[in-house]
């Protein structure tokens, strides 16, 4: 069975950091392209951050670009999302995802095959 189990979320001031993690079990996750999504109450889904199976290729959403990185580690089965200068729009519920293998769609929800339960993030001003 596979599972993706988010952590790291919680209450942070405008300007501080958080670092979301997201651990894998029951696939073998070099061969997914993974990704964070992120839904605030009342707002769609939307893209945050995704990174192919072996780390090569990464894409942000414009909003947080040089405030997140991504990152991923096969052998520990597992990713991160670091977050710096975080901003009160940053917060939403944050959710890691496995794509399907050898398909590379960064943005595109449907793309991703396993789903993990969420996360929340909060940013006060």
């Amino acid at each position: 069975q596979v599972q993706l189990v988010e952590s790291g979320g919680g209450l942070v001031q405008a300007g501080g950091s958080l670092r979301l993690s997201c651990a894998a079990s029951g696939l073998t996750l070099s061969e997914y392209p993974m990704g964070w999504f992120r839904q605030a109450p009342g707002k769609d889904s939307e893209f945050v951050a995704a990174i192919n199976w072996n780390g090569a290729i990464i894409n942000y959403t414009n909003s947080v670009k040089g405030r997140f990185t991504v990152s991923r580690d096969n052998g520990e089965k597992s990713m991160d999302l670091q977050m710096n200068s975080l901003k009160p729009e940053d917060t939403a519920v944050y959710y890691c995802a496995a794509g399907g293998r050898g398909y590379y769609a960064p943005s595109i929800p449907s793309a991703y095959k396993y789903w993990g339960q969420g996360t929340q993030v909060t940013v006060s001003s």
